[in-house]
């Protein structure tokens, strides 16, 4: 066939390509199964819910891929809009709890028992956007040893650099005094809070315009770290509202579970850092 031939079948099909077909919603609008019987009138809320979660999961991870690319390329800018981007999506997470709070406990328990052992705790996609952002727990693999190679694939994630890891590796090449220990460690072991690292980040700080691309990168980080932070509270108070204090579906202890991974930020030392910053006798900005 003719390179001629190959653009008038690509045209046609162009031509023939309508809405639901380019974006799939025969198969997008025909997964929402309701298991309950007789059907529960909220149960397609929940499952509507957690599948929207689910494709903005998708879309983070995506940018986050980028935007860890990006940064082994030294490409700050387009580090910067793939950050700006997953905060954004974070924001949209996070708008959607507000639905549930239409779910009272009596519409939650109507449907609750055709979930049987399913449970948000299982989400594959964000136990991926956790260890991309840094989060290490070796338990949190074994969760999916009904999905071997899902298994394997968070293994390998935890065993490789994250998001902050790539962030400093660049700071090193690019000349900035980041400790040997953090550029050469066990990447599968959450990484201890370095005092070093805070001073360097309080460096570039105290010198923001000389390092505005490295200082913007570092406020987009926080800004995620934030949204998750305020996104991880909601759950926990939506969960609480809709069930109190009973065990997950999943078999977690729930709320309590919730609870203690409310206040666990991602990057802890670009939180440090302004314990100094806050003091108003610490040196000003242009202070090395």
């Amino acid at each position: 066939m003719t390179d001629t031939a190959d653009d008038d079948a690509s045209d046609d099909a162009t031509r023939t390509l309508t809405y639901g077909g380019y974006l799939g919603l025969d198969a997008l609008l025909g997964a929402q199964n309701p298991l309950s019987s007789p059907e529960h009138p909220d149960e397609l809320l929940f499952i509507i819910q957690h599948q929207v979660t689910e494709l903005w999961l998708k879309l983070a991870l995506h940018e986050l891929t980028g935007v860890l690319a990006a940064l082994r390329a030294d490409n700050l800018t387009r580090s910067r809009h793939g950050l700006a981007r997953v905060c954004e999506i974070e924001r949209q997470m996070l708008a959607q709890w507000t639905l549930f709070d239409t779910l009272t406990p009596q519409g939650y328990a109507g449907f609750r028992a055709s979930l049987g052992t399913a449970s948000g705790f299982q989400s594959y996609q964000f136990r991926q956007f956790e260890c991309l952002l840094g989060r290490r727990d070796p338990e949190i693999p074994a969760i999916f040893a009904h999905a071997p190679e899902q298994r394997r694939q968070l293994e390998r994630m935890q065993q490789a650099p994250a998001l902050f890891d790539e962030f400093l590796r660049h700071l090193a090449r690019q000349g900035h005094a980041v400790p040997t220990r953090r550029l050469r460690r066990d990447w599968a072991q959450p990484p201890p809070v370095d005092p070093e690292v805070v001073g360097l980040l309080r460096r570039i700080y105290r010198n923001e315009l000389q390092y505005a691309q490295v200082h913007a990168v570092c406020e987009l980080l926080v800004d995620i770290d934030e949204q998750l932070q305020v996104w991880r509270f909601r759950h926990m108070k939506t969960v609480e509202r809709i069930i109190g204090r009973r065990r997950g579906t999943g078999g977690s202890d729930g709320v309590e579970y919730l609870r203690r991974g409310v206040d666990v930020p991602c990057f802890p030392e670009l939180w440090r850092l302004r314990d100094a910053a806050a003091d108003p006798a610490a040196p000003g900005p242009g202070s090395v």
